[in-house]
């Protein structure tokens, strides 16, 4: 999961769902699962709209579309554009598990909840704020050509529809940033300061 984040352009998955709360993202019974596996993770991603009850894929949600599944020139949507208020509900850190281990890198919505935003910066995953009316256009943009790129400049903090050539800057924490440019996690940081912490305590 840990990737150096710089530029990154792709096509992307239009989850126009309102308010998808993380059950939808991820469901509960995949929650008492031991492993780390991020594969098993992606897997269960988005189960229950992707499948039906016998198993089945729902021809009608986005991800099992062929115009979708065929897009992406890297094997992978590393973007999702998700509708407003992306991971209510539980606190779920497996929310941000599935998303990471499904091979997004960026979420971009006009909203995110608070602690499912924390836990996918803690998984490598940028959630990117826009206003709801570039959230609109990203939509309609996709929705007519799932083939569209959105390209999402980690170091300028912009996202810019390449279809329209429209950018929008959003706000990310400094240190954040920093984590995610170097592909740092809390842990990491601490020991590329590990010197100037010691140098501190001596002192």
């Amino acid at each position: 999961m840990k990737q150096k984040f710089d530029i990154i352009q792709s096509t992307c998955i239009p989850i126009e769902i309102d308010n998808c709360n993380t059950d939808l993202i991820i469901p509960a019974r995949y929650l008492a699962s031991t492993t780390r596996d991020p594969k098993f993770f992606g897997d269960a991603f988005m189960h229950d709209l992707r499948y039906d009850a016998d198993g089945k894929e729902a021809s009608d949600f986005v991800m099992n579309r062929p115009d979708y599944r065929e897009a992406p020139r890297k094997g992978v949507h590393e973007i999702i554009i998700g509708g407003r208020n992306w991971g209510s509900g539980s606190s779920r850190e497996h929310a941000a598990w599935a998303i990471a281990g499904y091979g997004v890198r960026v979420v971009i919505s006009s909203s995110f909840a608070d602690i499912h935003r924390g836990n996918l910066l803690n998984c490598f995953v940028l959630p990117a704020v826009v206003s709801e009316d570039f959230q609109q256009e990203l939509f309609a943009t996709v929705r007519k050509n799932p083939l569209a790129e959105v390209r999402v400049d980690v170091p300028a903090q912009t996202v810019t529809n390449m279809e329209t050539g429209r950018s929008e800057h959003f706000e990310i924490n400094s240190y954040k940033k920093y984590c995610l440019m170097n592909a740092l996690d809390d842990i990491d940081f601490l020991l590329e300061n590990k010197d100037k912490i010691e140098a501190y305590e001596r002192k």
